[in-house]
């Protein structure tokens, strides 16, 4: 782990200790990056303005996020394909949500992209991102903030493929996320989500810059509730490394079906040729 932070010539070790421990300042701070960063997102999504977007199923995070009892968690995943994918999915919600930091999303972030000076590690700080080493295992500071946050009922949001998919290949999803499932102290609600055309607002080839007037779907799943599978994984004693393999196995196969579905409304909503 130390290795890959010296490596990087920028020290993170300051990071999740302050998100841990905020001060009123930071939490000012952090209340005005994230609204006005919410805003921005709003405005780049929404339908007919810069871009033309298509948003199914909504209502099923906007009640999660709503209504949810408060010890509740709540864990979202999806697809990468962009690096505006977080925060532009959340251009797709509503403005109370994007003005109420408290409410908003925790989202791991890459340490080697997102945190490599301390202008960009204090903005994306303040935006509720973790760094997140890569290779560095489940174990990670990251991972363990992230299940502290699922222990207060908050809200986590994973890419499980683990960095940006630029060839759209299925790849097999990342254990964290089986992980802060089964060791929640109580198993979060998981909302899947599958989202077309972000590389085409953000390319992922330089200049990188935000193209309008593309064709944008994003696509909520239903809520699963893994309670009842973390229960039977516990009652046969199996071990961590199989909790998080079943887990995210099953995580991957509900993403790619959802991806079908989705592939499939974004042909409909734009009568693309298939």
């Amino acid at each position: 782990e130390t290795c890959h932070v010296k490596k990087m010539g920028y020290d993170i070790d300051w990071i999740v200790p302050k998100l841990r421990s905020p001060t009123r300042m930071w939490r000012l701070a952090s209340t005005i990056t994230m609204a006005a960063v919410g805003l921005f997102s709003k405005i780049l999504i929404r339908n007919n303005l810069l871009n033309r977007t298509k948003i199914h199923n909504r209502h099923v995070v906007t009640n999660l996020l709503d209504k949810r009892p408060k010890n509740v968690p709540l864990i979202t995943v999806s697809n990468h394909h962009s690096c505006f994918d977080d925060p532009g999915i959340w251009g797709t919600l509503k403005l109370r949500h994007l003005l109420n930091p408290t409410v908003m999303r925790w989202s791991l972030a890459a340490h080697d992209i997102c945190f490599t000076c301390w202008q960009h590690a204090i903005f994306f700080s303040l935006g509720k991102c973790i760094p997140v080493i890569r290779g560095a295992g489940v174990y990670q500071d990251a991972v363990n903030f992230c299940i502290e946050q699922l222990a207060r009922g908050g809200w986590v949001h994973v890419f499980p493929e683990g960095k940006v998919n630029m060839t759209k290949e299925n790849m097999r999803l990342k254990w964290g996320v089986g992980r802060m499932i089964f060791e929640s102290p109580v198993t979060p609600i998981i909302v899947p989500i599958w989202h077309i055309g972000m590389d085409d607002v953000l390319p992922n080839e330089p200049p990188y810059v935000l193209k309008f007037w593309k064709n944008l779907t994003f696509n909520y799943g239903n809520p699963l509730d893994l309670s009842d599978m973390v229960q039977k994984i516990r009652a046969r004693n199996a071990s961590d490394e199989e909790a998080r393999k079943e887990i995210t196995d099953f995580l991957q196969d509900t993403l790619l079906k959802l991806k079908a579905e989705t592939e499939e409304l974004h042909r409909n909503n734009f009568m693309l040729n298939s």
